[in-house]
């Protein structure tokens, strides 16, 4: 029971990762979270622990955690990796996803389409991640979303701050249309190209913001 409590801990804690919940910098205070579901802090801190070992969380003086803060270097370092992985899940996921899968990717592009005319952040990151996974998923190969998955554990976080410019948040689901389209073609190819460049865009807004934010506080 204390196992199944601690794996369910843990699973809500990583998707709230995936999906942006959390921000970087941000403390995880346990018995904040033990209060918000009802549990003991020893379980809860058993499944931070895990996170801590994935690199998703980083320890701190007194054993408090956090989310870790981004750096530029860091996220150039990330960024890359990111596109040859993710790109190599989606061209394998195009030949193998079926009519169900396609449905859950329509819901969650009309889904985000819906909660960028509301302003809704969270809303738009959870299905954003969803999005992404799922398709990831339909690759068929453990090894490879195993790896995605360590790596969005660690840029979900960061991207909250697509929402500083208003300009941006009017493009955030092109591609992730212009990719569910290519899906349902079957062409894998044009399906990566349109990832490829939603992480390229994306990741290219991010670097220079890090870069300004880097700037200032140099100055």
């Amino acid at each position: 029971m204390a196992d199944n409590l601690q794996e369910r801990l843990y699973q809500n804690i990583r998707a709230g990762l995936l999906a942006g919940r959390f921000q970087p910098g941000e403390r995880l205070k346990i018995r904040d979270l033990a209060a918000e579901w009802g549990t003991s802090p020893m379980p809860v801190r058993a499944a931070l622990q895990r996170l801590v070992a994935e690199g998703a969380l980083e320890g701190e003086p007194q054993r408090s955690l956090r989310v870790p803060a981004m750096t530029r270097e860091r996220y150039q370092q990330l960024l890359p990796v990111r596109l040859s992985l993710e790109g190599l899940a989606v061209e394998l996921a195009a030949a193998r996803i079926g009519p169900a899968e396609l449905e859950r990717l329509r819901g969650c592009v009309e889904r985000m389409e819906q909660a960028i005319e509301r302003r809704d952040v969270q809303a738009y990151l959870a299905d954003n991640s969803q999005f992404h996974l799922v398709l990831y998923q339909a690759c068929g190969n453990p090894v490879l979303l195993r790896l995605i998955e360590s790596l969005w554990l660690q840029v979900g976080p960061f991207f909250r701050r697509l929402f500083t410019e208003a300009d941006l948040s009017l493009r955030l689901n092109d591609f992730h249309e212009d990719a569910f389209k290519a899906l349902e073609a079957g062409d894998g190819k044009a399906a990566r190209a349109a990832m490829e460049q939603d992480l390229s865009f994306f990741g290219q807004f991010l670097l220079n913001l890090l870069a300004l934010e880097s700037a200032e506080t140099s100055t």
